[in-house]
């Protein structure tokens, strides 16, 4: 049988499948795009770990190596790119401000046009992700080359992986500040499309800085968690 199975891709594995259930759950009526989003924090946090899991087999063979990084960027496409407009199409569905739009022609003899717009700015996200994640590994030679001479490693662009932390931010905003964030949700991942393949550099971070966004996923996290005992 074709692939990986040991425990060094057991994480990337589950992160693809938080993203896929997350999507399922968002556009479907088994659930509700705040389900969908704690599906995404699920998969920040398995992602946060599979590399450092992955690095503690030291006779990984090269075939494995390459394995790792590809399957990465695979769930990463999913989890941080597709999941996050999946869930922006649900905030769509569900909000207040847009519950009374017709979708359909026939309903008011023309097209609405702003649905329209923001459904292509969540494929507008989508392209960005797949763009950035493809560039980072065809250029993971380069990458590597840096960072032996400059002695740390550097992102160009904001990484994909900060879905995680973002737009569960503006929902849990959305949520307990009671304001309708739907128009704000689709603004951010606009900005973020255009960081996401900005020319600027941050450098990586470190353990303890890790550790802080961590942190702060989880508090996110049990924010969510908190939304069925918070009335509105």
């Amino acid at each position: 049988m074709i692939g990986v199975y040991d425990y060094t891709v057991i994480l990337t594995y589950l992160s693809l499948i938080s993203g896929v259930t997350g999507m399922i759950i968002a556009m479907t009526g088994f659930g509700h795009p705040y389900l969908g989003t704690f599906c995404m924090m699920l998969s920040g946090l398995f992602d946060t770990f599979d590399g450092k899991v992955a690095r503690t087999k030291k006779d990984r063979s090269d075939l494995e190596k390459e394995f790792g990084v590809q399957i990465d960027s695979f769930a990463d496409l999913i989890s941080f790119g597709v999941l996050p407009a999946a869930v922006g199409i649900s905030v769509l569905r569900s909000s207040p401000f847009f519950s009374d739009v017709p979708y359909r022609i026939e309903d008011t003899g023309k097209l609405q046009w702003y649905p329209i717009v923001l459904i292509i700015i969540a494929l507008i996200y989508v392209l960005a992700a797949m763009i950035r994640l493809a560039y980072f590994n065809a250029t993971e030679d380069q990458r590597a080359e840096q960072k032996r001479t400059l002695g740390s490693e550097y992102y160009t662009g904001l990484p994909v992986t900060s879905a995680a932390l973002v737009f569960p931010l503006v929902l849990l905003l959305n949520y307990y500040l009671r304001f309708d964030l739907s128009l704000t949700y689709f603004g951010v991942m606009l900005l973020m499309s255009v960081l996401f393949l900005a020319n600027f550099n941050i450098k990586k971070p470190d353990n303890k800085k890790l550790l802080i966004l961590v942190l702060i996923g989880v508090g996110e996290l049990i924010m969510f968690l908190l939304i069925p005992f918070v009335k509105k």
